[in-house]
This record gives structure tokens, sequence and C-alpha cells, in this order.
């Protein structure tokens, strides 16, 4: 008997409408919360602060995460983060219409915002493999994606532009979001209740339960430290370098813009095409095609300048490396033990985030030193190696090997 179509799977319509009005939400903050920093204290440097406070606080509180994942039962988790970060929401509101909002006050919501993304990711993925069968998972982790996708697309455009109305606006938008996606949960009729577990939750090997299952897997070792770790922070370095010299050091907001705007699409293209091309194509062979798409952007870069050139370019990048990526975390929440998902989705998502803020830091340097030639060159050649261990290592090349449970 076919399983049910998530088309009329009432428990993941539920689950991805939730996460679109929360995420939506979240994209409409993202962009006013900097603009609201600017605009009390004129400060870039404050401003700039937001961002890495958030990238601090998530990188300290994803492996804890996922720990709480595999401890509580998952809808209910969701639910107690939208309710967290909708009071979280409501101090920012009423500092906002008072007419004077701290900076430490406006820190205090980007590092809580990034504590219940690291709760609420895990949760909702293993929420997301109770609530669809096995076969159906890459499809539905497909319209997650896209969904996250459109929301990138979509909520700084809306941020901006509800902000221009009136600071408030946006978080207004974010907190109305957080509570229909608190209702969409509560309605979800399936429950995830994780394995009783004894012994302390964050003792070290809780913590590093998810790291140890993907280490003691060598397939998932390699392209996870390759594709996750390595090309994130080439990606992101090669990424700022594009934005920078698209925007010609700042100053064309156009150039910049169509980058921006390109890659973006590329990433919803990558979302709604991964159930398709992975049909056809092996995880590790897709993430191998992605590396090489990208190291060959960075060679092409070294000729060009044209924004609409480099745009094209990034949106066929993201939207391998999006397809790709995809499959892989599907593959790999699907071997996963059902008390391990959380930990496991955790420990992929600490690897993937450690070093890519450095990225932006490291393309900054080479662009200023070399200029855009030589870096770009310099990153098609670091992106090459990291394709060319994706291409031909041994645990790659065999595939995916059941090995024992650690």
């Amino acid at each position: 008997m076919d399983p049910t179509p998530l088309s009329r799977n009432r428990d993941f319509r539920l689950l991805w409408a939730g996460g679109l009005l929360a995420s939506l939400g979240s994209q409409l903050a993202s962009i006013a919360l900097p603009l609201l920093v600017l605009r009390e204290t004129g400060s870039a440097a404050r401003a700039g602060a937001i961002g890495t406070v958030s990238v601090g606080a998530l990188l300290i509180t994803t492996l804890p995460g996922g720990v709480l994942a595999d401890r509580i039962e998952r809808r209910r988790l969701m639910r107690i983060c939208d309710v967290l970060g909708l009071l979280a929401v409501a101090a920012l509101v009423v500092a906002v219409l008072r007419g004077h909002t701290p900076l430490p006050l406006v820190l205090l919501v980007a590092a809580a915002g990034a504590l219940i993304s690291s709760v609420y990711g895990p949760a909702a993925g293993a929420l997301l493999r109770a609530v669809v069968p096995t076969g159906q998972a890459r499809e539905a982790s497909s319209r997650m994606q896209a969904r996250g996708a459109a929301a990138r697309l979509a909520g700084p455009l809306g941020g901006g532009a509800l902000f221009a109305w009136h600071p408030v606006l946006p978080f207004l938008a974010e907190g109305v979001g957080l509570l229909l996606s608190t209702v969409c949960v509560a309605l979800i009729r399936t429950r995830a209740k994780p394995a009783t577990t004894g012994g302390p939750a964050f003792s070290r090997a809780e913590l590093t339960a998810g790291l140890a299952f993907v280490w003691h897997r060598p397939y998932l070792r390699t392209l996870l430290l390759v594709f996750g770790l390595g090309m994130n922070f080439a990606f992101s370095a090669l990424m700022f370098t594009t934005l920078a010299v698209a925007s010609d050091g700042g100053r064309s907001g156009l150039g910049g813009g169509t980058v921006v705007s390109c890659t973006a699409a590329g990433a919803l293209a990558g979302a709604l095409l991964a159930p398709r091309l992975a049909a056809r194509a092996r995880d590790g062979s897709l993430v191998a095609l992605a590396c090489w798409a990208c190291a060959l952007t960075a060679g092409v870069l070294v000729l060009t300048r044209a924004p609409l050139v480099i745009g094209l370019l990034c949106a066929v990048c993201m939207c391998l490396s999006t397809v790709a990526s995809i499959g892989f975390v599907s593959g790999m929440l699907t071997a996963a033990p059902p008390d391990r998902i959380g930990r496991v989705q955790s420990a992929a998502g600490f690897l993937s985030t450690l070093v890519q803020p450095f990225g932006p830091l490291v393309g900054g340097v080479l662009l200023g030193s070399l200029g855009g030639t030589r870096t770009f060159a310099l990153l098609a050649l670091a992106i090459a190696l990291c394709a060319a261990v994706v291409t031909w290592a041994p645990p790659v090349r065999r595939g995916p090997v059941l090995s024992p449970a650690v």
C-alpha cells in the first residue's frame, strides 16, 4: 500500500506551515535587529555585534540542544521554544514602543533566538521522521529546505519594508508568526517521544553521542568533514569575496543585490529539484558535483566581474549545494537511531557552522592583500582540493556502509 502523499499528510502540513511562520518571522527580524541598533546608537560596530553574539550562542548551545531534543517529547519541546521566543520578542516590542531599546536587551534577544533555534531545529527534525515514512524522507526534507529558502528570500525584504514604515512592525510580525506556529504544532497529532535514558543529561557521553555516531561511519565522517566543514568555510569566503567584488567595494548596491537575490533563488531552486535529482545519483556524487561546480565558478570569476554573470554562477552553485545537502542530511538522519536523531542533527550542524563565520574574514583579508584575481584563484584551488577528496576518497566511492552502533 502506497503511503499517504505529503500533500494529504495532515501532520506534515501543520509541521511545514508552523515552521514557515516561525522562519519567516525570524527572517523579518534578522534585518530589523541591526537596523534598530543603528537607529538607536549610530554605531555599525554595535550593530555588527548582533551577528557575533548570535553565532557564538549557536555554537555553544548546538550540542546541548540536540541532547534536549533526545530527552523531551519533540512536539512539546517545539511548543516551549515558540513560547519562549514569543516572550523575548514581546519584551523587545515593549522597549521599541517606549522609544528606547537598550543594546543589552537586543543582544539578549539575539542570543535567545540562537539558543531557541539550536533546540527547535533538532526537535523538528526528529518529529519530521515520526510524521513522514522513511520512503518520503528526502521529499519531505526538500520541502522543508524550500520553505526555509523562501523565507530567506522574502523575509529580509519584508523586514526592511516594515521597519521603514515603523520600527516595531517587524517584531510584531515575528510575534504573530510565533503565535501561529505554536497553534500549528499544538494541532499535530503525532508524538515523537524519545526512549527513556538514564544518567545526567549533559554528560560528556551524551553531548558527544551525535559526533561519535558520525565519526564511526567513514562515509558520513568524510563527507561531513570535507563538505560540511571545509566547503562551508571556503564557500562562505567565496560568497563574501564575490559580494564585495560585485558591489564594487560597497559602492554598487545593485551589483551586490543581484548576487544576493540570485543566490537565494538558487537555494530555492535546489530545494525544489532535490527529490528528482537525488533519485538519479548517489549522495556522494551530488556532493562532488557541487564542489566541482563551486571550484569552476571561482575559476571563472578570475576572468569576469559582471554582476549578472557572477549572480548566475552563484545561483548554480547554491542550487547544486542545496541538492547535495538535502540528500546527505536526509540520508544521515534516516540512518540515525531514533533515540539519537537530535544529537546527530546537532553534531552535523555544529561541525558545519564551526568555521563558517571565519570564511568572510579570511575572504576579506585575502581580497585586501592579494586583490580579486588572486583571491578567486586561491579559493578555486582550495575548493578543487575539497572536490578531489570527495571524488576519490575510498569511503565516499564505496558509499554508505552499515557499521556497528556506538
